[in-house]
């Protein structure tokens, strides 16, 4: 197996084999969420007009999504995973739009296979992706609005490949709290509660507490996320 760890859309259109799009703050962080508390289904749009105008096909489906981090207008939720914690998904339809990791999922075009990527669920993913063995395993860090690295999406690439070597990061548990002092400020600067929430960091940092990987399956109607045990 060959792993190679590619850097924002660039990178997201260059992966081969099985890519794994990163987003740990927060699109695939909240993901997983979503799926942890009951959602039947997340479709991942482009375009804010793209998921207002299937919000107005299917009145019944949620919207999910940021610009800049906050959430849209008229939306059911931004991309926070605290906020969903007391709404209601159990069975629903959810329409997700991020600035980078919703992207990073389209863009990924030459993959055989796309997944997402996230803190929470990545020794899953590494056990899932050890099960079928890929030739080549592309790691894709989104990071800020798909336009510079973060620290959050690059460490958690280098996590995966560990596991997927077998020689775990020693630090990692380290590495995940010094987050709060990198790009992880955000969610510790009161005059950023509104968009960022404090309780995202540790939401988003809570490694492989989840044991399911969220695949892209392309259909007919476009392309929806799948969760799969692993």
């Amino acid at each position: 197996m060959e792993i190679e760890i590619l850097h924002l859309l660039d990178g997201a259109e260059k992966a081969t084999g099985t890519a794994v799009v990163i987003d740990v703050f927060r699109a695939f962080s909240l993901e997983a969420y979503l799926y942890q508390r009951g959602a039947a289904l997340i479709l991942p749009v482009q375009t804010v007009q793209e998921a207002l105008d299937l919000k107005k096909e299917h009145p019944e489906y949620l919207l999910a999504g940021e610009r800049h981090g906050a959430k849209v207008q008229g939306f059911d939720v931004g991309n926070s995973p605290s906020a969903i914690m007391h709404l209601d998904v159990k069975g629903k339809t959810v329409i997700h739009t991020t600035s980078a990791g919703v992207q990073g999922l389209l863009a990924a075009s030459h993959a055989d296979e796309v997944i997402s990527g996230a803190l929470v669920n990545a020794a899953a993913i590494a056990r899932y992706l050890k099960k079928k063995n890929p030739d080549y395993v592309s790691l894709v860090c989104m990071g800020l609005e798909a336009k510079r690295d973060t620290e959050e999406d690059v460490l958690c690439a280098e996590y995966i490949r560990s596991l997927l070597q077998e020689k775990p990061l020693a630090d990692i548990d380290e590495r995940i709290d010094a987050l709060r002092y990198q790009e992880g400020k955000k969610f510790f600067d009161p005059a950023q509660q509104n968009v960022f929430p404090q309780a995202d960091f540790g939401l988003c940092t809570k490694r492989d507490c989840m044991n399911f990987v969220i695949q892209a399956q392309h259909t007919q109607k476009g392309i929806q996320m799948v969760k799969i045990d692993a």
